[in-house]
Protein backbone atom coordinates (compact mmCIF):
# COMPACT_ATOMS: atom_id res chain seq x y z
CA UNK A 1 0.00 0.00 0.00
CA UNK A 2 1.52 3.45 -0.82
CA UNK A 3 2.09 6.18 1.77
CA UNK A 4 -0.15 8.50 0.53
CA UNK A 5 -3.10 5.27 0.58
CA UNK A 6 -1.91 4.70 3.85
CA UNK A 7 -2.79 7.99 4.97
CA UNK A 8 -6.38 8.59 3.46
CA UNK A 9 -6.80 5.29 5.88
CA UNK A 10 -5.79 7.03 8.94
CA UNK A 11 -6.97 10.47 8.75
CA UNK A 12 -9.99 12.30 7.58
CA UNK A 13 -10.91 15.93 7.01
CA UNK A 14 -13.87 18.27 6.56
CA UNK A 15 -14.27 18.78 3.11
CA UNK A 16 -14.91 22.20 2.17
CA UNK A 17 -18.42 22.81 1.70
CA UNK A 18 -19.31 21.65 4.83
CA UNK A 19 -16.66 23.86 6.83
CA UNK A 20 -19.51 26.15 7.75
CA UNK A 21 -21.58 23.58 8.89
CA UNK A 22 -19.40 22.17 10.96
CA UNK A 23 -18.14 25.77 12.42
CA UNK A 24 -22.36 26.44 13.05
CA UNK A 25 -22.58 23.18 14.74
CA UNK A 26 -20.02 23.79 16.81
CA UNK A 27 -21.68 27.40 17.66
CA UNK A 28 -24.45 25.71 19.27
CA UNK A 29 -22.23 23.14 21.22
CA UNK A 30 -22.15 23.68 24.62
CA UNK A 31 -18.50 24.64 24.38
CA UNK A 32 -17.49 28.18 24.54
CA UNK A 33 -14.10 28.31 22.86
CA UNK A 34 -12.39 25.62 20.72
CA UNK A 35 -10.14 25.27 23.76
CA UNK A 36 -12.46 24.33 25.45
CA UNK A 37 -13.56 21.37 22.97
CA UNK A 38 -9.79 20.64 23.15
CA UNK A 39 -9.54 20.26 26.73
CA UNK A 40 -12.66 18.10 26.58
CA UNK A 41 -11.43 15.49 24.34
CA UNK A 42 -7.92 15.72 25.56
CA UNK A 43 -6.64 16.77 22.70
CA UNK A 44 -4.11 19.93 21.51
CA UNK A 45 -5.64 23.29 20.75
CA UNK A 46 -3.95 22.37 17.19
CA UNK A 47 -5.47 19.74 15.99
CA UNK A 48 -8.86 21.77 16.78
CA UNK A 49 -7.78 24.41 14.50
CA UNK A 50 -7.00 21.66 11.76
CA UNK A 51 -10.31 19.90 12.38
CA UNK A 52 -11.96 23.30 11.89
CA UNK A 53 -9.67 24.55 8.69
CA UNK A 54 -10.18 21.38 6.89
CA UNK A 55 -6.94 19.67 7.19
CA UNK A 56 -6.41 16.29 8.08
CA UNK A 57 -6.57 14.82 11.76
CA UNK A 58 -6.26 11.09 13.13
CA UNK A 59 -8.90 9.84 12.07
CA UNK A 60 -10.27 8.66 15.38
CA UNK A 61 -9.84 11.87 16.82
CA UNK A 62 -12.05 12.73 13.74
CA UNK A 63 -15.11 11.00 14.75
CA UNK A 64 -14.52 11.95 18.86
CA UNK A 65 -14.99 15.54 17.20
CA UNK A 66 -18.12 14.78 15.27
CA UNK A 67 -19.95 13.27 18.05
CA UNK A 68 -19.06 15.92 20.49
CA UNK A 69 -20.77 18.12 18.21
CA UNK A 70 -23.72 16.03 17.00
CA UNK A 71 -22.75 15.64 13.46
CA UNK A 72 -22.59 12.37 11.52
CA UNK A 73 -18.80 12.32 10.36
CA UNK A 74 -19.78 10.75 7.25
CA UNK A 75 -22.12 13.06 5.98
CA UNK A 76 -19.03 15.91 6.56
CA UNK A 77 -15.96 13.90 4.62
CA UNK A 78 -14.83 14.93 1.07
CA UNK A 79 -16.64 12.65 -1.29
CA UNK A 80 -14.41 10.86 -3.49
CA UNK A 81 -14.19 8.00 -5.96
CA UNK A 82 -11.50 6.50 -4.10
CA UNK A 83 -11.98 3.08 -3.13
CA UNK A 84 -9.93 3.78 0.16
CA UNK A 85 -12.64 5.77 1.39
CA UNK A 86 -15.23 2.65 1.37
CA UNK A 87 -12.88 0.57 3.69
CA UNK A 88 -11.80 3.11 5.96
CA UNK A 89 -11.17 0.69 9.70
CA UNK A 90 -13.89 3.33 11.37
CA UNK A 91 -16.14 1.84 9.23
CA UNK A 92 -15.28 -1.82 10.64
CA UNK A 93 -17.91 -2.98 13.22
CA UNK A 94 -17.67 -6.36 14.82
CA UNK A 95 -21.47 -7.94 15.56
CA UNK A 96 -21.91 -8.71 19.30
CA UNK A 97 -24.52 -11.49 18.88
CA UNK A 98 -27.54 -11.59 19.66
CA UNK A 99 -27.49 -7.61 20.37
CA UNK A 100 -27.86 -6.26 16.38
CA UNK A 101 -30.28 -9.14 15.80
CA UNK A 102 -32.47 -8.61 19.12
CA UNK A 103 -32.40 -4.76 18.53
CA UNK A 104 -33.46 -4.79 14.90
CA UNK A 105 -36.53 -7.26 15.89
CA UNK A 106 -37.44 -4.84 18.42
CA UNK A 107 -37.22 -1.99 16.36
CA UNK A 108 -39.94 -3.20 14.15
CA UNK A 109 -42.71 -3.52 16.18
CA UNK A 110 -45.25 -0.88 16.58
CA UNK A 111 -44.41 1.88 19.17
CA UNK A 112 -41.17 0.27 20.12
CA UNK A 113 -38.58 1.94 22.71
CA UNK A 114 -35.17 0.98 22.72
CA UNK A 115 -32.88 2.37 24.78
CA UNK A 116 -28.74 1.77 24.62
CA UNK A 117 -26.39 2.19 27.13
CA UNK A 118 -22.79 1.86 28.18
CA UNK A 119 -19.85 3.87 28.88
CA UNK A 120 -18.45 6.33 26.65
CA UNK A 121 -16.69 4.97 23.71
CA UNK A 122 -18.22 1.23 23.80
CA UNK A 123 -19.81 1.54 20.31
CA UNK A 124 -23.76 3.30 21.43
CA UNK A 125 -23.67 5.40 18.00
CA UNK A 126 -22.08 2.71 15.93
CA UNK A 127 -25.46 0.20 16.82
CA UNK A 128 -27.34 2.98 16.66
CA UNK A 129 -26.44 3.39 12.93
CA UNK A 130 -26.67 0.22 12.56
CA UNK A 131 -30.37 -0.78 13.82
CA UNK A 132 -31.23 2.84 11.49
CA UNK A 133 -29.78 0.92 8.62
CA UNK A 134 -32.05 -2.06 8.92
CA UNK A 135 -35.38 0.32 9.33
CA UNK A 136 -33.91 2.07 6.32
CA UNK A 137 -34.00 -0.98 4.29
CA UNK A 138 -37.52 -1.46 5.60
CA UNK A 139 -39.03 1.84 4.02
CA UNK A 140 -39.19 3.57 7.44
CA UNK A 141 -38.78 7.28 7.85
CA UNK A 142 -35.44 7.63 10.16
CA UNK A 143 -34.81 10.85 11.80
CA UNK A 144 -31.50 11.52 14.22
CA UNK A 145 -31.19 14.14 16.26
CA UNK A 146 -27.92 14.41 19.16
CA UNK A 147 -28.54 16.89 22.21
CA UNK A 148 -25.26 17.75 21.33
CA UNK A 149 -26.66 20.09 18.98
CA UNK A 150 -29.01 22.44 21.68
CA UNK A 151 -27.06 25.36 23.19
CA UNK A 152 -26.52 25.07 27.08
CA UNK A 153 -29.26 27.93 28.00
CA UNK A 154 -32.40 25.34 26.16
CA UNK A 155 -31.65 22.85 29.13
CA UNK A 156 -32.33 25.31 31.56
CA UNK A 157 -35.99 25.52 31.15
CA UNK A 158 -38.75 22.64 30.34
CA UNK A 159 -40.30 25.33 27.76
CA UNK A 160 -37.91 26.42 25.45
CA UNK A 161 -36.32 22.61 25.52
CA UNK A 162 -39.70 21.32 24.60
CA UNK A 163 -39.93 23.78 22.03
CA UNK A 164 -36.50 23.30 20.85
CA UNK A 165 -37.22 19.59 20.35
CA UNK A 166 -40.38 20.07 18.34
CA UNK A 167 -38.74 22.27 15.74
CA UNK A 168 -35.54 20.73 15.61
CA UNK A 169 -37.53 17.15 14.69
CA UNK A 170 -39.78 19.05 12.13
CA UNK A 171 -36.89 20.57 10.79
CA UNK A 172 -35.21 16.65 10.40
CA UNK A 173 -38.58 15.53 8.23
CA UNK A 174 -38.26 18.96 6.21
CA UNK A 175 -41.25 20.41 7.49
CA UNK A 176 -41.83 23.65 8.87
CA UNK A 177 -42.14 25.13 11.91
CA UNK A 178 -46.01 25.15 13.33
CA UNK A 179 -45.99 25.72 17.30
CA UNK A 180 -48.39 28.65 17.38
CA UNK A 181 -51.11 26.29 15.97
CA UNK A 182 -50.57 23.66 18.17
CA UNK A 183 -49.11 25.32 21.18
CA UNK A 184 -51.21 25.95 24.31
CA UNK A 185 -49.35 27.43 26.96
CA UNK A 186 -52.22 26.53 29.58
CA UNK A 187 -51.91 22.87 28.91
CA UNK A 188 -48.21 22.40 29.42
CA UNK A 189 -45.57 21.36 27.91
CA UNK A 190 -45.79 17.60 27.71
CA UNK A 191 -49.14 17.70 26.90
CA UNK A 192 -48.71 20.75 23.80
CA UNK A 193 -45.38 18.66 22.83
CA UNK A 194 -47.43 15.44 22.56
CA UNK A 195 -50.21 17.45 20.20
CA UNK A 196 -47.57 18.67 18.12
CA UNK A 197 -46.23 15.51 17.38
CA UNK A 198 -49.81 13.40 17.21
CA UNK A 199 -51.65 15.85 15.07
CA UNK A 200 -48.76 17.35 13.11
CA UNK A 201 -45.64 15.35 12.58
CA UNK A 202 -46.96 11.86 13.05
CA UNK A 203 -49.88 13.23 10.74
CA UNK A 204 -47.44 13.97 8.33
CA UNK A 205 -45.03 10.42 7.63
CA UNK A 206 -46.76 7.72 5.84
CA UNK A 207 -44.27 5.12 7.16
CA UNK A 208 -43.31 4.44 10.56
CA UNK A 209 -41.08 6.73 11.78
CA UNK A 210 -38.15 5.61 13.76
CA UNK A 211 -36.64 8.73 16.13
CA UNK A 212 -33.18 8.06 17.21
CA UNK A 213 -32.41 10.22 20.27
CA UNK A 214 -28.50 10.29 20.68
CA UNK A 215 -26.09 11.86 23.80
CA UNK A 216 -29.38 12.17 25.62
CA UNK A 217 -27.45 11.87 28.65
CA UNK A 218 -27.18 15.66 28.00
CA UNK A 219 -30.55 15.82 29.10
CA UNK A 220 -30.31 13.51 32.55
CA UNK A 221 -27.53 16.48 33.46
CA UNK A 222 -30.30 18.81 34.20
CA UNK A 223 -33.32 18.02 36.60
CA UNK A 224 -35.31 20.63 35.59
CA UNK A 225 -35.77 19.00 32.45
CA UNK A 226 -35.36 15.10 32.77
CA UNK A 227 -37.92 14.22 34.40
CA UNK A 228 -40.43 15.30 32.58
CA UNK A 229 -39.09 14.49 29.52
CA UNK A 230 -38.48 11.12 30.21
CA UNK A 231 -42.14 11.10 31.49
CA UNK A 232 -42.80 12.37 28.11
CA UNK A 233 -41.37 9.21 26.48
CA UNK A 234 -42.96 6.75 28.53
CA UNK A 235 -46.11 8.57 28.12
CA UNK A 236 -45.57 8.24 23.89
CA UNK A 237 -44.77 4.62 24.11
CA UNK A 238 -47.61 3.85 26.41
CA UNK A 239 -50.16 5.49 24.28
CA UNK A 240 -49.32 2.87 20.88
CA UNK A 241 -50.49 0.23 23.98
CA UNK A 242 -53.60 1.58 25.55
CA UNK A 243 -56.25 0.75 22.43
CA UNK A 244 -57.90 3.74 22.01
CA UNK A 245 -58.48 5.94 19.33
CA UNK A 246 -54.78 7.64 19.16
CA UNK A 247 -53.18 4.31 19.37
CA UNK A 248 -52.55 3.57 16.08
CA UNK A 249 -50.83 6.66 15.28
CA UNK A 250 -48.48 6.61 18.17
CA UNK A 251 -47.71 2.64 16.97
CA UNK A 252 -46.15 4.33 13.83
CA UNK A 253 -43.45 5.78 16.18
CA UNK A 254 -40.13 4.14 17.18
CA UNK A 255 -38.09 5.41 19.52
CA UNK A 256 -34.38 4.93 19.94
CA UNK A 257 -32.85 6.53 23.41
CA UNK A 258 -28.98 6.39 23.23
CA UNK A 259 -26.87 7.63 26.64
CA UNK A 260 -23.90 7.29 28.05
CA UNK A 261 -23.70 5.94 31.58
CA UNK A 262 -20.94 8.44 33.26
CA UNK A 263 -22.36 12.25 32.81
CA UNK A 264 -25.22 12.08 35.46
CA UNK A 265 -26.00 11.53 39.03
CA UNK A 266 -28.91 14.22 39.16
CA UNK A 267 -31.07 11.08 37.80
CA UNK A 268 -30.90 7.60 38.29
CA UNK A 269 -32.24 6.45 34.86
CA UNK A 270 -32.89 3.18 36.88
CA UNK A 271 -35.79 4.66 39.31
CA UNK A 272 -36.94 6.88 36.41
CA UNK A 273 -40.05 6.95 34.54
CA UNK A 274 -37.93 4.64 32.13
CA UNK A 275 -36.98 1.96 34.03
CA UNK A 276 -38.09 -0.88 32.87
CA UNK A 277 -39.82 0.12 29.62
CA UNK A 278 -38.84 -1.17 26.49
CA UNK A 279 -35.72 -2.85 25.27
CA UNK A 280 -32.70 -2.01 27.53
CA UNK A 281 -29.40 -2.61 25.93
CA UNK A 282 -25.85 -2.89 27.72
CA UNK A 283 -23.23 -3.02 25.47
CA UNK A 284 -20.49 -5.73 26.94
CA UNK A 285 -16.22 -5.82 25.89
CA UNK A 286 -15.19 -7.49 22.72
CA UNK A 287 -14.41 -11.09 23.39
CA UNK A 288 -11.56 -12.95 22.65
CA UNK A 289 -13.14 -14.30 18.74
CA UNK A 290 -14.77 -10.64 18.18
CA UNK A 291 -10.86 -9.14 18.96
CA UNK A 292 -9.70 -11.55 16.07
CA UNK A 293 -12.29 -10.92 14.03
CA UNK A 294 -11.50 -6.83 14.23
CA UNK A 295 -7.36 -7.34 13.93
CA UNK A 296 -8.69 -9.43 10.49
CA UNK A 297 -10.30 -6.23 9.28
CA UNK A 298 -7.15 -4.41 10.07
CA UNK A 299 -5.47 -7.17 7.98
CA UNK A 300 -3.33 -8.40 10.83
CA UNK A 301 -2.44 -11.65 11.94
CA UNK A 302 -2.18 -12.24 15.30
CA UNK A 303 -1.68 -15.90 17.47
CA UNK A 304 -3.90 -16.37 20.49
CA UNK A 305 -1.49 -14.81 22.98
CA UNK A 306 -1.67 -11.75 21.34
CA UNK A 307 -5.19 -11.36 21.47
CA UNK A 308 -5.34 -12.83 25.18
CA UNK A 309 -2.79 -9.95 26.08
CA UNK A 310 -4.43 -7.00 24.62
CA UNK A 311 -7.41 -8.35 26.36
CA UNK A 312 -5.97 -8.37 29.32
CA UNK A 313 -4.64 -4.91 28.98
CA UNK A 314 -7.94 -3.38 27.77
CA UNK A 315 -10.66 -5.94 28.79
CA UNK A 316 -12.15 -5.47 25.11
CA UNK A 317 -12.59 -2.39 25.33
CA UNK A 318 -14.21 -1.88 21.71
CA UNK A 319 -12.64 2.11 21.21
CA UNK A 320 -9.03 1.19 23.07
CA UNK A 321 -8.85 -2.12 20.81
CA UNK A 322 -9.62 -0.49 17.78
CA UNK A 323 -7.12 2.51 18.81
CA UNK A 324 -4.72 -0.49 19.14
CA UNK A 325 -4.95 -2.05 16.12
CA UNK A 326 -5.55 1.41 13.99
CA UNK A 327 -1.76 2.82 16.21
CA UNK A 328 -0.30 -0.62 14.77
CA UNK A 329 -1.46 -0.28 11.51
CA UNK A 330 -0.78 3.20 10.45
CA UNK A 331 2.51 3.65 12.51
CA UNK A 332 3.92 0.12 11.46
CA UNK A 333 4.84 -0.45 15.37
CA UNK A 334 4.62 -3.85 17.81
CA UNK A 335 2.15 -4.84 20.27
CA UNK A 336 5.57 -4.88 22.82
CA UNK A 337 5.87 -1.34 21.74
CA UNK A 338 2.62 -0.20 22.33
CA UNK A 339 2.58 -1.79 26.00
CA UNK A 340 5.59 -0.13 27.00
CA UNK A 341 4.00 2.78 27.09
CA UNK A 342 0.24 2.29 27.65
CA UNK A 343 -0.15 3.27 31.13
CA UNK A 344 1.89 6.77 30.60
CA UNK A 345 0.74 10.15 30.13
CA UNK A 346 3.06 10.02 26.45
CA UNK A 347 0.85 6.28 25.70
CA UNK A 348 -1.54 5.44 23.15
CA UNK A 349 -4.38 5.23 25.75
CA UNK A 350 -3.42 8.48 27.23
CA UNK A 351 -6.24 10.89 26.26
CA UNK A 352 -8.75 7.79 27.51
CA UNK A 353 -7.37 7.71 30.65
CA UNK A 354 -7.14 11.43 31.42
CA UNK A 355 -11.08 12.01 30.89
CA UNK A 356 -11.26 8.83 32.96
CA UNK A 357 -9.29 10.62 35.88
CA UNK A 358 -11.41 14.06 35.07
CA UNK A 359 -14.44 12.12 35.91
CA UNK A 360 -13.03 10.18 39.14
CA UNK A 361 -11.98 13.24 40.50
CA UNK A 362 -15.21 14.93 40.50
CA UNK A 363 -16.15 12.85 43.34
CA UNK A 364 -13.74 12.28 46.08
CA UNK A 365 -16.26 9.58 47.63
CA UNK A 366 -16.26 7.21 44.71
CA UNK A 367 -12.68 8.08 44.39
CA UNK A 368 -11.87 6.39 48.24
CA UNK A 369 -13.82 3.55 46.75
CA UNK A 370 -12.16 3.07 43.91
CA UNK A 371 -8.74 2.99 45.56
CA UNK A 372 -10.29 0.19 47.86
CA UNK A 373 -10.39 -1.81 44.33
CA UNK A 374 -7.31 -0.58 43.09
CA UNK A 375 -4.93 -1.98 46.29
CA UNK A 376 -6.61 -4.79 47.43
CA UNK A 377 -4.58 -7.68 47.88
CA UNK A 378 -4.21 -9.98 44.63
CA UNK A 379 -6.79 -7.92 43.07
CA UNK A 380 -9.67 -9.98 44.78
CA UNK A 381 -12.83 -9.29 44.84
CA UNK A 382 -14.18 -5.70 47.08
CA UNK A 383 -17.76 -5.48 48.68
CA UNK A 384 -18.96 -1.99 48.17
CA UNK A 385 -21.61 0.21 48.82
CA UNK A 386 -24.51 -0.44 46.23
CA UNK A 387 -24.79 3.02 44.84
CA UNK A 388 -21.24 3.40 45.31
CA UNK A 389 -20.32 0.15 43.27
CA UNK A 390 -22.85 0.99 40.31
CA UNK A 391 -20.92 4.83 39.93
CA UNK A 392 -18.16 2.86 39.06
CA UNK A 393 -19.52 0.49 36.61
CA UNK A 394 -20.75 3.57 34.85
CA UNK A 395 -17.98 5.15 34.61
CA UNK A 396 -16.37 2.01 33.14
CA UNK A 397 -13.59 1.70 35.52
CA UNK A 398 -14.91 -1.34 37.23
CA UNK A 399 -16.80 -4.93 36.12
CA UNK A 400 -19.76 -6.61 39.03
CA UNK A 401 -19.61 -9.64 40.14
CA UNK A 402 -22.79 -10.42 42.42
CA UNK A 403 -21.89 -8.20 45.53
CA UNK A 404 -18.55 -7.84 44.46
CA UNK A 405 -16.48 -4.96 42.60
CA UNK A 406 -13.51 -6.03 40.14
CA UNK A 407 -11.12 -3.76 38.60
CA UNK A 408 -12.12 -3.60 35.02
CA UNK A 409 -9.00 -3.62 33.32
CA UNK A 410 -4.78 -4.16 34.15
CA UNK A 411 -4.19 -0.43 31.90
CA UNK A 412 -6.28 1.16 34.57
CA UNK A 413 -4.84 -0.21 37.03
CA UNK A 414 -1.24 0.61 36.07
CA UNK A 415 -2.29 3.94 35.59
CA UNK A 416 -4.27 5.08 38.62
CA UNK A 417 -1.97 3.93 40.70
CA UNK A 418 0.47 6.20 39.79
CA UNK A 419 -2.43 9.16 39.45
CA UNK A 420 -4.59 8.91 42.81
CA UNK A 421 -4.07 9.70 45.96
CA UNK A 422 -4.75 6.66 47.78
CA UNK A 423 -4.42 6.13 51.74
CA UNK A 424 -3.61 1.67 51.36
Amino acid sequence: MSCDRQRSRRSLKVSLENIQEVRLAFSRSPFPSQQALATELGLSRDTVRKFFSGIPIERLNFIEFCEKLGLEWQDIIPKTDDTSQSTLPSDFYVERPPIESDCCEAIVKPGALLRIKAPQQMGKTWLMRRVLKHTREQGYTNVTLSFNLADSRIFTDLERFSKWFCVAVSQKLGLPNQLTDYWDDILGCNYNTTVYFQNYLLAKVTSPLVLALDKVDLVFEHPEIALDFCRLLRNWHDQARRGDRTSSIWQKLRLIIVHSTEVYRSLDINSSPLNGVGVVVDLPDFSSEQVEKLASQYQLTWNTDQINQLIELVSGHPYLVQLTFSHIESKGITLDQVFAEAATEAGLYGDHLRKKLRNLEQDPDLTRAFCKVLYVEENKPVELKPMVAKYLQRLGLVKLRGNFTVLRCQLYGDYFRHRLSCDH
